[in-house]
């Protein structure tokens, strides 16, 4: 039979044929693909032609055409619908795919045309766009070691290889962690619990094959439980468990995979000739070095760390009342933080979440999108890569723009948080291309027949990971290399948390949070408590994000630690970290830094960017419109439709004029009269 995957793909749209794509045909697939763009590179790298833009830049971007088209399939199923074949595979293909790359990124003699056209550049006649994309290429090949000889390059290739290995190993470790655990509940345990928690924890039960009801460490099930439940030693038990995944000294403990992670970054680059992981990382980001980031996080962590040692002592009180004498614990908080809410702003989460349906938030990320960039959305029928996923084609002006999918709900096949992925990304080379985009959260899902309900922080999320989806969505660039969210890591969540933004312009609300039963509006008095309390709980939400990346930068930015868990705990006692507040990420679960390099010495740049997107919101308020035409035509043109074709501060000086400060920042979280 015919291996769908090296099939062209028909039909609409030109999506997978995912009914037809069986689990045994990507290993064939992957071997056919590298064999393939090996040929290619290698006739780029031997042609004896003299090296122009299009036989060198242009060939190399179109050489792992299949490549990219099957990797862009099969890794977002591995992370969004794992199973065990999909499991093996990718461990089989890490060190595989890092081979190559090394042996692309590596290779004499092409990286001697790339040179040739870096020296020459200036006779070229490129246009901006070209000698970005030159720069870019020439950058990359050099920090992957092309300029390495001997000894040094083969443990380079060799180091790559191994992280590859690893971060596979640590993603895989914690899904599985997250899949085996549930705690059953109890009629006696539901007591206290909204009845969409009640509900979620049903759902789960369902979706694991048992009977009542369970609780998992699906983030947006467990916080919820945290939240309500009176039940204290459930509370830490649930909470404990949360936190010690990947710590849990089983054949799933992510401890020493960690610390060999740390190792090998910092071998990484000395070989290199940096001074630190850090340093080798941070270069090409907005940052550009390891004091530029602690400036932040530090000018940060004083006024947030003020602001919860504060409400720690208030929500001690109120436990004190409630006649549990000692400290307030990491259980605690969320538990005393709902009640203070409640009790002091009279806002209940529960009475909130009604008005969140799923579908109701969909429709208004997706109709802030038509506003601002005529963006239409007409929901098309699957099948798709599970019976959860539902399709949209994007067009603007009767122009397809792009597929985007939504895979809202969390299961045991999924790795947990929340993201978005391209399947395929827009370019104009080689012909229109335009993007499969894919949004992936976890929220709770509700039994058969009844709708979803989001918290307001789940449509926050929505929200967050559609900013990216238009990243890609509105991508306009010539060159693979450098579309969509093809940017500076410190850059990539400006669009995602500035879209956040518009969940909380009264007339979107206004507009879409309706009651899921009787269709109502959301009363006028509840719409103003939701927008009064956006700043609610800051300091716990700062202090716990900032701890994280504080850590994340100290295992990079000195001689790598022996001991990680050791090295935490003596930078979280530098902080002074409140004791009932824990890292949002601990180190064994801290898969944004170990299950690749992505983020690694980069958890900072979620704040980084929020300095940005607090003031480019600031942009419409200036303007005296949420859904001004000409601010939006200014952001889509210089940020969201430009990808990487300028450096980061470029394209955000040309959108705004300058560069913001932290003060925006402070005021947006709360902070400012703490700092």
């Amino acid at each position: 039979m015919t291996n769908p995957l090296l099939s062209d793909w028909g039909g609409p749209f030109a999506l997978p044929p995912f009914a037809e794509i069986r689990d045994e045909d990507f290993g064939p697939a992957f071997e056919a693909a590298l064999k393939a763009a090996r040929k290619a590179v290698k006739a780029i790298a031997e042609n004896d032609a003299p090296p122009r833009f299009d036989n060198v830049i242009e060939a190399l971007e179109l050489s792992e055409a299949l490549l990219d088209r099957v990797s862009g399939l099969f890794f977002n199923l591995a992370g969004a619908d794992s199973n065990a074949a999909r499991e093996a595979l990718q461990r089989e293909l890490a060190p595989k795919l890092a081979a190559f790359a090394s042996e692309v990124t590596m290779n004499k003699r092409l990286f001697a045309r790339i040179e040739a056209l870096w020296r020459d550049r200036a006779a070229l006649g490129l246009s901006a766009e070209q000698l970005r994309v030159l720069e870019l290429y020439r950058r990359m090949f050099v920090r992957a070691g092309a300029e390495l000889d001997g000894a040094e390059a083969v443990r380079l290739k060799a180091v790559k290889a191994r992280l590859a290995v690893l971060g596979t190993q640590f993603s895989q470790n914690l899904l599985a962690e997250e899949r085996d655990w549930a705690m059953p509940l109890t009629e006696a345990d539901l007591e206290g619990l909204p009845d969409f928690v009640v509900a979620g924890a049903k759902a789960a039960a369902e979706e694991r094959g048992l009977m009542g009801h369970v609780l998992t460490l699906n983030r947006s099930l467990i916080v919820p439980f945290l939240q309500f439940s009176p039940k204290r030693k459930l509370r830490e038990t649930a909470y404990e468990a949360w936190v010690a995944r990947g710590a849990n000294g089983n054949a799933h403990d992510n401890r020493a995979i960690a610390a060999e992670i740390l190792q090998l970054r910092a071998e990484r680059a000395r070989l290199l000739g940096y001074p630190s992981f850090a340093a080798y990382k941070l270069e090409p980001e907005m940052a550009k070095t390891p004091a530029a980031v602690r400036e932040l996080l530090m000018r940060v962590w004083a006024a947030a760390r003020a602001r919860a040692e504060a409400d720690a002592a208030a929500l001690t009180a109120r436990m004190h009342a409630d006649g549990l004498n000692g400290e307030l614990e990491a259980w605690d908080w969320r538990y005393y933080a709902e009640a203070r809410r409640k009790a002091e702003q009279d806002f209940d989460e529960a009475a909130l979440k009604p008005y969140l349906s799923l579908d109701a938030m969909i429709g208004a990320a997706f109709a802030v999108a038509s506003r601002l960039f005529g963006l239409e959305f007409r929901e098309i029928g699957g099948p798709f890569y599970h019976r959860d996923v539902r399709g949209w084609e994007v067009t603007r002006k009767g122009r397809h723009m792009a597929v985007f999918l939504g895979d809202y709900f969390a299961r045991g096949a999924k790795r947990s948080g929340a993201w978005c992925s391209a399947m395929r990304g827009q370019r104009k080379l080689g012909g229109e291309v335009r993007p499969i985009v894919v949004n992936v959260c976890n929220f709770a899902k509700p039994p058969k027949g009844e709708p979803a309900l989001l918290s307001y922080d789940d449509a926050r999320t929505l929200f967050h990971e559609f900013g990216h989806a238009l990243h890609q969505m509105l991508s306009d660039v010539t060159y693979g290399f450098i579309s969509g969210t093809s940017v500076a890591r410190d850059f990539v969540e400006l669009p995602s948390q500035l879209f956040e933004h518009w969940l909380e312009v009264p007339e979107v609300l206004q507009a879409h949070a309706r009651h899921v039963e009787t269709g109502a509006a959301m009363p006028e008095e509840m719409l103003r408590k939701v927008l009064a309390g956006s700043t609610y709980d800051q300091g716990f939400a700062t202090v716990e994000y900032v701890a994280s990346a504080l850590v994340d930068l100290a295992f990079h930015e000195g001689a790598p630690p022996a001991d990680p868990m050791a090295k935490q705990a003596e930078v979280l006692a530098e902080l002074g970290m409140p004791k009932a507040i824990r890292m949002r990420h601990a180190t064994p679960h801290f898969a944004h830094v170990f299950s690749g390099d992505g983020y690694s010495s980069g958890y900072y740049s979620y704040m980084w960017s929020e300095v940005m997107d607090a003031d480019a919101f600031a942009a419409f308020d200036e303007a005296g419109d949420a859904f001004d035409p000409e601010v939006a035509e200014k952001l889509e043109r210089f940020i969201l439709s430009a990808g990487g074709s300028q450096e980061a501060d470029a394209l955000y000086r040309a959108f705004r004029g300058r560069m913001p400060g932290v003060e925006p920042l402070l005021k947006g979280r709360g902070l400012l009269e703490t700092a």
